[in-house]
């Protein structure tokens, strides 16, 4: 706790305010003061879930985008600070960095593509000297080393790991040899479809966190799948992209064409993939198949068959949400009561007040979220409308949820 105290930056746009990413800031100040930090992969039993979409997942890279990109200042001003740590920090700055790289990277190749094809070839530049011509040169041991480090990187790791599963033993808990084998393929196929989706989003995400765009953050999606026309809202700007680069590069050069397909077709096909990948059917048919599955899916857990069995009782019984159990809980209500501003201006009364009213007689729906805050925020109002629930008749709106009460849980 001495050591962890994080300031705010003192920086500009992104770099100033608290900082949102914290934990591996946290532990680079640990190590700074002598301490010892591990990053323990092997503790049980500990689970959380993954957003269930493409879609959702890039609406949470959004926020954490932001929170890696500002430890470029803690990177480049931090003192004393370990170098490993400082390579834990590069690491995810360049997990979102990464994507408008390799943009930038696609932009300025397409833009030598157009040079070589339309522009003619200067066979004698300005400094040249003599009678000989100078021959342009194609090198195609540098092209192949390229390709070749470029897949060792991307795709050696995941092989290793099926490697290390034989070796240890624990094959079985993945479906057998085969099936891990067959899984890590169809993982391989799935990362090569998402992976130009998550550069345009991520390139956007880096964009609005440099120039410091606002940012909303609201609760996340754990179960819905994707609709088709969600997907196409969502992802028809990188569809656009890749159709029109696609179509670009075959009117310059067939062989342009041919090696823009890598990125152009899993932009084309996104809104499927993003509709495919949401399905829970398809994940139950891998799973039935014994393909894409971990040892605690194969493997009774207690504390999963806990959750899922929670789970089952929450959905049969009505659900309180979270505005109204602050609102009818006694001691809930009496949480956000010390929350609450307590100084109030006679103006600031007279406009709370028709809203207090209609929050009593209507419930929550009525009023919008920029209302409802307001309500939240003051003290004053938010014991009213406590009283006035509690007050109301059982059959109206207050009346039949806190008649509830009893055989209700709160939604979180």
């Amino acid at each position: 706790m001495t050591h962890c105290g994080l300031r705010k930056l003192r920086g500009f746009g992104l770099f100033r305010g608290p900082i949102m990413s914290h934990d591996f800031v946290e532990a680079a100040y640990m190590g700074r003061a002598g301490y010892e930090v591990w990053l323990e992969p092997e503790l049980g039993n500990s689970f959380e879930e993954s957003p269930p979409t493409i879609s959702d997942e890039l609406s949470r890279d959004n926020r954490w985008s932001r929170g890696n990109l500002q430890h470029l200042w803690i990177l480049l001003f931090g003192r004393k600070l370990r170098l490993a740590h400082r390579m834990a920090l590069l690491n995810g700055i360049m997990a979102y960095l990464a994507s408008p790289l390799w943009l930038a990277f696609l932009i300025l190749t397409t833009v030598e593509a157009v040079q070589m094809t339309v522009a003619s070839i200067n066979y004698f530049p300005e400094g040249h000297q003599g009678l000989f011509p100078l021959w342009p040169e194609w090198r195609p041991e540098w092209a192949i080393g390229l390709a070749l480090s470029t897949l060792s990187l991307l795709f050696l790791p995941k092989f290793l790991a099926i490697f290390d599963a034989v070796v240890h033993g624990l094959v079985r808990g993945f479906g057998g040899v085969w099936r891990l084998f067959l899984s890590v393929l169809l993982e391989i196929v799935v990362s090569v479809l998402l992976a130009p989706v998550r550069m345009m989003a991520h390139s956007r995400y880096v964009l609005g966190a440099l120039l410091n765009v606002s940012l909303s953050w609201a609760g996340q999606n754990r179960t819905e799948e994707t609709t088709w026309r969600d997907a196409f809202l969502t992802q028809f700007p990188g569809m656009l992209v890749g159709a029109g680069w696609s179509a670009f590069a075959w009117s310059l050069d067939p062989m342009f064409f041919l090696w823009s397909l890598p990125v152009a077709v899993p932009l084309v096909l996104a809104a499927p993939t993003s509709v495919v990948l949401s399905r829970v059917g398809l994940g139950r048919a891998f799973r039935k198949k014994g393909l894409l599955v971990i040892p605690e899916e194969l493997t009774p857990v207690a504390v999963l068959n806990d959750a899922r069995r929670a789970r089952a009782e929450s959905d049969e019984v009505p659900v309180i949400t979270a505005v109204e159990a602050a609102v009818i809980r006694p001691r809930l209500n009496q949480l956000h009561l010390t929350l609450a501003r307590a100084d109030r201006q006679p103006r600031r009364a007279e406009l709370l007040a028709p809203l207090v009213r209609r929050l009593a007689d209507k419930g929550p729906e009525s009023l919008s979220r920029n209302e409802l805050s307001q309500v939240f925020r003051d003290r004053t109002a938010l014991a009213e409308l406590h009283q006035l629930a509690w007050r109301s008749s059982p059959d109206s709106f207050w009346g039949r949820r806190i008649s509830s009460l009893g055989k209700t849980k709160p939604e979180e």
